[in-house]
């Protein structure tokens, strides 16, 4: 591993972190519920993306697998809610 992407590896990682806890603020202080679910969008795709500069950093398949199951799931999440807020219900 050169040393310029080490450098960029670990600056990404902590932008990401930085940006997570931004996030995590609004989540905790979010006036309305929709903040909140941005809020919570914002969580899982700065968890994806993390996961897989660590994929890159360490050089391993299960992170980049952990990120697409946080993906898929984050996904589902973030519409059942979305539904949620607009009707009352998940199901119909």
């Amino acid at each position: 591993m050169t040393p310029i992407l080490f450098w960029a590896l670990k600056a990404a990682l902590f932008l990401l972190a930085v940006a997570m806890l931004c996030a995590l603020s609004r989540l905790l202080i979010g006036p309305s519920a929709q903040d909140r679910v941005m809020a919570l969008d914002c969580l899982y795709v700065n968890g994806m993306l993390m996961m897989l500069v660590l994929g890159i950093n360490y050089a391993s398949n299960v992170y980049f697998e952990a990120a697409l199951l946080v993906a898929i799931f984050g996904f589902v999440g973030s519409t059942a809610m979305a539904k949620f807020l607009l009707r009352g219900e998940v199901i119909e």
